[in-house]
């Protein structure tokens, strides 16, 4: 068992993108992305043990049940694992034990965020026949090392689990998908996770739990960018927002100033003004139908060989061949 990691993270960056967000015109936005420090990183594992949450149980049980037979299409070929937001990797294990009892596997998990790496390597790091390769950067920066460094003839199985395409609106996914797809070969594969639409009295909750861990979660991002950037957010003055927009199919998350306020970010060179009101959007969550996954990724330029769906909790996985 081996473990490395490739680092890359760069506050300027950070504080460029709050900038840019805060001060924009209309709707204030913050990338999802930024959720994720070790604070955060550490609230998600505990929002995905909540009983209103069932996403990440749907997605490890159809893992869990059905890892053999994901990676079948794949064989005879070596292959190479790749994973875009790897988060804990608790859920992956089951992949890696399937492809590890057929080959020695090489797993490289691509996150922005350091302590989401560690506890991967902590969480994966026993599996037999498997090198963890952590790889700090962004998705598809990421990706393209790792397709670059592989060895002639071998397979690179990307996996985007969870609900991560959902953060994406529906055209910046499929440029996703096929900017994935321009970094793959033919007989590449994704696996892709997608949440799927389900009734409100079922889906609310999953974001705006009575425990408060999901508030506390998206109100770490404020308190992120007071301890990067010396900001003076005072977090008593916001509050959790969770809603469905149906139009879109998707839950928005967001920050909701509870009075007018002006913060000041030294960090990130601007001084921001809120009324009282005024949200911050933070993430979006886009449901899906089985039949989409299909069509954005015949757009994209994959065929879609199988799809399993949770029967709990609606929600898909898709193995996809790069054409």
């Amino acid at each position: 068992m081996l473990t490395e990691t490739i680092a890359q993270y760069s506050v300027a960056d950070f504080a460029g993108e709050v900038r840019s967000g805060l001060t924009q015109p209309g709707q204030k936005e913050l990338p999802s992305k930024y959720l994720y420090d070790e604070v955060g990183s550490a609230l998600f594992e505990v929002i995905t043990l909540l009983p209103e949450y069932g996403l990440s149980r749907a997605d490890e049980r159809l893992l869990r049940t059905h890892a053999e037979t994901m990676v079948k299409p794949l064989f005879p070929a070596p292959v190479v694992v790749a994973e875009l937001g790897s988060g804990s990797g608790k859920k992956t294990r089951w992949i890696l034990q399937a492809l590890a009892r057929r080959q020695k596997t090489t797993y490289y998990p691509i996150e922005i965020s350091p302590a989401a790496l560690s506890q991967c390597t902590k969480e994966l790091g026993q599996l037999d026949r498997v090198s963890i390769v952590g790889v700090e950067r962004a998705y598809l920066e990421g990706l393209a090392s790792v397709a670059v460094d592989r060895s002639p003839g071998e397979c690179l199985l990307v996996l985007f689990l969870g609900s991560t395409i959902g953060n994406f609106d529906r055209p910046a996914a499929a440029k996703f998908l096929a900017a994935v797809r321009q970094i793959l070969q033919p007989g590449d594969a994704l696996l892709l996770g997608t949440d799927l639409e389900k009734p409100l009295s079922q889906l609310l909750p999953a974001y705006d739990d009575p425990l408060g861990v999901t508030a506390s979660f998206n109100l770490n991002l404020l308190e992120r960018i007071n301890r990067e950037l010396d900001a003076e957010f005072d977090l008593g003055t916001f509050g959790h927002l969770a809603r469905y927009n149906a139009c879109e199919r998707r839950i928005e998350m967001h920050l909701v100033s509870q009075c007018q306020q002006r913060v000041s970010i030294p960090g990130a060179g601007c001084c921001v003004f809120f009324g009282r009101g005024e949200t911050i959007w933070t993430e979006s969550s886009y449901k899906y139908r089985t039949e989409e996954v299909a069509y954005m990724a015949r757009a994209a330029g994959f065929a879609s060989k199988s799809q399993w769906i949770d029967e709990e909790w609606a929600f898909a996985e898709t193995l996809l061949i790069a054409e």
